[in-house]
């Protein structure tokens, strides 16, 4: 929804509220548009018609104008008589576009939307509405099958989009491995040894057996192929031991139970020098907008996890065997929360 902030008499409050309240009406259109590729042709090929659009994306033509008209207003496409072309917002629903959210769109629409159905369950009893809705945990029902599996991972190398330049300026602690824990294609990991001073470090993606393999052509295509190991398992069970781990937005997505688990499992193979390095958002107090509390409403609604604030994230850590050193800004909406194991942290340099 886009509000004009500059005029907000021009809307009385049950007119904006209507408008919050039709939003799910508003993102499935983004949904469907975006399956059904209309950015990603109009992008590439430039204006059309919304004749020959809807020929080219195999749609109705009615229902087509009408979307493109109901988003226009939104600052998605621009309309001039019958011709359609796409705005710099809208274009990012191209699949081809630098910057594209187009998985994150078919993958909400897939493997969002309709759990939050069961938002009301969520609210009574604590539970994710989308264990109700799949009669499952959301990360197993994922899991059964290999599409959506892809899927899921393509929705979340999208969203690894907001995470370029992070590590601008940024120096890894010493040690010769590091681990990326819960790695999924491993881009982060290429991105840290590409920038690293120290040459011989070797790297270790890990992740789930179904989730691995997928590195393989990453690393490659990035020529570290050579300096580093994939090892399927499970961060609940055990990790591999190393000098460095990093777990990059994945204590966000469990509960503060689970993620202990996961602190408790690292701290167990971790070394006494080893470093543990928490990528996530940091929930900042007051209600001026920010990215944090609209992802805890998918975490609230789809896993389980949460969105924390700084003392929140040294509570949990602490909780897990590690003390927090330090936590370092980036240039994005991230932080860099580097930890020692608390049994070692008094002998830390």
């Amino acid at each position: 929804m886009v509000v004009d902030s500059e005029h907000p008499s021009e809307s009385s409050p049950s007119e904006v509220m209507a408008q919050l309240l039709d939003g799910f009406a508003l993102s499935q259109a983004l949904f469907v548009l975006a399956e059904a590729g209309v950015a990603t042709v109009l992008e590439r090929e430039g204006p059309q018609t919304v004749a020959a659009l809807a020929e080219r994306t195999q749609s109705d033509p009615g229902a087509l104008g009408r979307l493109i008209r109901s988003l226009a207003p939104h600052g998605v496409f621009r309309t001039d008589g019958d011709r359609v072309a796409v705005t710099a917002l809208g274009a990012t629903l191209s699949e081809h576009h630098p910057q594209s959210v187009h998985s994150v769109a078919v993958g909400s629409m897939d493997l969002h939307y309709r759990a939050f159905a069961e938002l009301r369950h969520t609210l009574r009893t604590g539970e994710p509405a989308a264990t109700r809705y799949f009669g499952e945990p959301y990360f197993d029902w994922i899991a059964t099958d290999p599409a959506r599996a892809k899927l899921f991972g393509e929705a979340m190398t999208a969203f690894g989009t907001m995470r370029a330049g992070m590590f601008d300026g940024y120096r890894l602690p010493p040690g010769r491995t590091i681990a990326d824990l819960g790695a999924s294609d491993g881009s982060l990991l290429v991105d840290l040894l590409l920038r690293d001073h120290q040459l011989d470090r070797r790297g270790i993606v890990f992740d789930l057996p179904t989730t691995v393999e997928s590195a393989r052509p990453v690393l490659a295509a990035a020529g570290v192929a050579d300096r580093v190991d994939l090892v399927a398992g499970d961060f609940f069970e055990a990790v591999p031991s190393a000098d460095i781990y990093l777990l990059s937005w994945i204590l966000h997505d469990w509960s503060d139970a689970d993620s202990r688990r996961i602190l408790t499992s690292i701290a167990s193979a971790a070394p006494p020098h080893a470093r543990l390095l928490v990528v996530e958002q940091i929930v900042p107090a007051g209600d001026d907008p920010h990215p944090t509390k609209k992802f805890d409403l998918t975490m609230l609604g789809i896993l389980g996890g949460k969105e924390r604030s700084e003392q929140e994230y040294r509570e949990l850590l602490d909780s897990g065997g590690f003390a927090v050193d330090r936590v370092v800004p980036t240039s994005g909406p991230f932080v860099i929360i580097e930890a020692t194991r608390r049994d070692a942290a008094s002998d830390r340099p």
